[in-house]
């Protein structure tokens, strides 16, 4: 979940997140992808200040800062902060907003536009054009009442499954098209006599989002999207039928004696970024791992993708579609700067992403002009194929939900399911009585 203390646990996740729009308005000189050239652009040069949730002291994105400064004239100041919201508050109220704010969830940038505390953009932006270069989905990322306020810049995937390719290939598996197809590998697996899954979720006091996003694609694939966000808008409760089924799928997979390393003991204290390490064994001590983009950072620094691991996607259930669940970073405006409009102008452009972020690997670029065959990191291009095959986009769902619940019952109440302190029904009733009825 991108608002939790993971983001800053794993190096990996001190990594950037490119900021990407679609281009401007024509008086500002957009035009499709083409935007954002930073040689003599209009109204470029000035100070501009950026905030956001990653702390890139001196990766590619500032060089990419710098190198902008340099042929424009700007000063561009990115500031970064693991408090970000509190910062961005505080700034915002103090008469001192930063021009551009990168949001890490969706949720808290609407709570932003509702307090008027930064810009629509349907004026600033041609929001038919964003909408047209985006990947599937993502322009509901930034709209609060159908209106644009922010722009979906990166993405990181998490419907995907990480394996040792050769361990795999060798014991003749074949990668899964269906959830039914995934319920057989995992018992083909445990037959052969190793452990199917490693499953760790364990992660100091964000203990338990590894068992939500779990939870989060299988409602996704049983029910699709428009299932999905009725339950995260709470219109579906976590106890009716529906939910309750997909969980049930967990269930099975996961916490049925035998398919996980461990067993429900084994889950709830390993921690996530150590859940993966028993793949590189020799044998592999397990053969699946449902994890986020993010993770292979944790891998042995030796392992080789394609030889050592590889990864496919979190097949589908009963919903007929290709459905992808991940999260990611959208930027807003909070200033009416025109330095900060034409930095976002040079920012959509895959020039741009392709000097920065997509150097250091483990994000996508929000947007179609940048391939997958650009992407120089083979795992990076994977996963952007996962992307362009996927019809639809859903975000992080305890991300959207209140804070009470997607950062609180749903973490605790899932630990004490998989502890068998409670059923699974009774600790779906206990997170529907936490949703606030406001």
């Amino acid at each position: 979940m991108t608002g939790r203390t993971w983001m800053h646990r794993l190096a990996v996740l001190a990594v950037f997140s490119l900021l990407a729009a679609a281009c401007l308005q024509e008086d500002s000189g957009g035009g499709g992808g083409t935007a954002g050239g930073t040689e003599g652009a209009d109204g470029a040069a000035g100070p501009v200040t950026m905030l956001g949730a990653f702390t890139d002291e001196d990766g590619y994105f500032r060089d990419m800062i710098n190198e902008y400064n340099e042929q424009t004239g700007a000063q561009v100041e990115y500031e970064g902060s693991a408090d970000f919201e509190t910062v961005a508050v505080s700034r915002i109220e103090g008469g001192n907003p930063p021009d551009i704010l990168l949001f890490p969830q969706p949720g808290l940038m609407a709570d932003f536009a509702r307090r008027d505390q930064i810009q629509p953009l349907d004026d600033k932006v041609d929001r038919a054009d964003i909408e047209e270069r985006l990947q599937a989905g993502l322009i509901d990322l930034g709209l609060v009442d159908d209106q644009l306020y922010a722009i979906p810049v990166t993405i990181n995937l998490k419907s995907l499954v990480w394996y040792p390719k050769k361990a795999f290939d060798d014991a003749g598996y074949e990668v899964p098209e269906t959830l039914d197809d995934l319920k057989s590998l995992t018992e083909q697996i445990k037959a052969d006599g190793t452990d199917p899954w490693c499953v760790g979720i364990e992660a100091s006091g964000s203990t338990g989002w590894v068992a939500t996003d779990w939870i989060e694609d299988l409602v996704l694939r049983q029910g699709g999207p428009e299932l999905y966000d009725a339950w995260v808008a709470g219109d579906t409760k976590f106890s009716d039928p529906e939910i309750i089924a997909a969980a049930e799928h967990f269930e099975e997979l996961v916490l049925t004696d035998g398919n996980t390393l461990g067993g429900r003991t084994g889950i709830v204290t390993t921690p996530f970024g150590d859940a993966p390490a028993p793949l590189f064994e020799e044998p592999p001590a397990c053969m699946l791992h449902k994890q986020a983009s993010f993770i292979f950072g944790s891998f042995p620094e030796e392992a080789e993708y394609g030889t050592d691991y590889d990864v496919f996607y979190f097949p589908q259930g009963e919903f007929e579609g290709k459905p992808l669940m991940g999260a990611g970073d959208i930027a807003s405006l909070a200033t009416d700067n025109e330095a900060a409009v034409e930095f976002l102008k040079h920012l959509t452009t895959a020039e741009s992403f392709e000097k920065s972020r997509a150097q250091e690997g483990g994000t996508l670029f929000a947007y179609t002009d940048f391939t997958a065959d650009q992407y120089p990191n083979e795992v990076d291009k994977r996963q952007a194929e996962v992307l362009e095959e996927a019809d639809s986009f859903r975000f992080d769902g305890s991300d959207l939900m209140p804070g009470e619940v997607g950062t609180g019952s749903f973490w605790t109440e899932m630990v004490s399911y998989i502890n068998n302190e409670k059923d699974l029904q009774q600790a779906m009733e206990a997170i529907d009585s936490s949703w606030p009825s406001n």
